[in-house]
């Protein structure tokens, strides 16, 4: 069948139309987004501004024609933090489902990080044992841990780079006593939960998904994406922490000129790189393999499930 899955992300809205049946990989067959920059039109931070919801009504209607135009049978749609901060966000969705007729519904940080959990688990398999996943996003991190398709633990964290880096940091270059603040902000952030996940005891696998960590991985050394996603891309926390150091202290000109990264990225690659590193080091993960499966994926393979199952 040809699904559509409309992902309304902290940064990115994107329409992402895929051939899948169940016990088949999900294959994408065509990629429709914008940077809205959701998490931007927050006012007094937990408000979604008029233009916010006259950008994001705009490109829903633009992502129905389009799934219309490519042959969509089922579309399913989902938000992200942006939304879920905003304390009108459900008035604003229901606005849209009145006029477009398109439900989209509203993920907690915990079904996040267990619908990427899923994707991880089916793309590596159960050979990968336990697993411990985590993603960085745009206004939230996903932590989750488990031997089986559900994880044991699953938890979110508003430590997201874009989130971030709009909260904590003034200027670009970073000053250096931002970055220490936001260091020390992150670390206890973290530290407050580890023990929910090392309860279950260490992983046999421990896996990265997201843009930030795809990008840190890519600048420390990881083959680039055209080469396909069937190649092991990992990031060793040891070069993570020479390059967390560096990131902050370069312009945005030179980091966009590094290998792999996005222009629209280059603003929250050093807050991003902080949590990352944060993350691995009380984890106590040397090496995190990139996963090319994530949000998107897992809410793909959940909806199979349902219709075919």
């Amino acid at each position: 069948m040809r699904l559509g899955v409309l992902d309304v992300g902290s940064n990115t809205v994107h329409l992402l139309v895929v051939d899948a049946h169940r016990g088949a990989r999900p294959l994408p067959a065509f990629s429709h987004k914008a940077e809205l920059k959701l998490a931007a039109h927050l006012e007094d931070g937990d408000r979604l501004s008029e233009e916010g919801e006259h950008k994001l009504r705009a490109f829903v209607e633009e992502a129905l024609q389009v799934a219309e135009d490519k042959g969509v049978e089922d579309l399913v749609a989902f938000a992200t933090s942006a939304v879920r901060d905003a304390v009108n966000g459900e008035e604003i969705l229901a606005r849209i489902r009145a006029d477009h007729q398109v439900d989209i519904s509203v993920l907690s940080g915990a079904d996040e990080a267990k619908l990427t959990f899923l994707a991880v688990r089916r793309w590596f398999g159960w050979s990968s044992g336990r697993l411990l996943v985590v993603d960085i996003g745009g206004g939230s991190l996903e932590v989750a841990s488990g031997i089986d398709e559900e994880p044991d633990v699953a938890i979110s964290l508003p430590l997201g780079a874009g989130r971030l880096t709009r909260d904590w940091f003034t200027a670009d270059p970073v000053p250096p006593e931002e970055v220490r603040n936001l260091r020390r902000h992150v670390r206890a952030e973290i530290a407050r939960r580890v023990g929910e996940v090392a309860r279950y005891g260490a992983p046999d696998h421990a896996v990265a998904t997201s843009k930030t960590f795809k990008q840190l991985a890519r600048i420390a050394g990881a083959a680039p994406s055209s080469e396909g996603p069937f190649l092991k891309r990992a990031l060793d926390h040891g070069d993570l922490v020479e390059l967390t150091e560096k990131l902050a202290r370069m312009t945005p000109e030179d980091r966009a000129a590094l290998p792999g990264v996005s222009e629209r990225r280059v603003p929250q690659l050093p807050a991003g790189a902080i949590v990352a590193d944060a993350a691995m080091d009380l984890f106590g993960v040397p090496e995190l393999e990139v996963c090319p499966w994530a949000l998107r994926e897992g809410v793909i393979l959940r909806r199979l499930d349902m219709i075919t199952g």
